[in-house]
């Protein structure tokens, strides 16, 4: 059985997280953040499973008053 992962360029999954490449980099770079990535040669690529999984993990609800 193959699985198809959902790859997409570092580019594409800034824009899916509203942020800009560069900040994305750079979170890569210092490892500020936790999402994961995978390196295929000497691209980047994202999956977007691991993107809405990380946004669900980041996702607050507390309101506060």
């Amino acid at each position: 059985m193959t699985v198809k992962l959902n790859l997409i360029t570092p580019e594409e999954a800034a824009s899916y997280l509203g942020v800009s490449h560069r900040t994305l980099a750079k979170w890569r770079c210092i490892g500020s953040t936790t999402i994961p990535f995978i390196r295929v040669g000497k691209c980047v690529r994202y999956s977007v499973s691991d993107l809405d999984d990380w946004i669900t993990k980041h996702t607050q609800n507390k309101v506060e008053a």
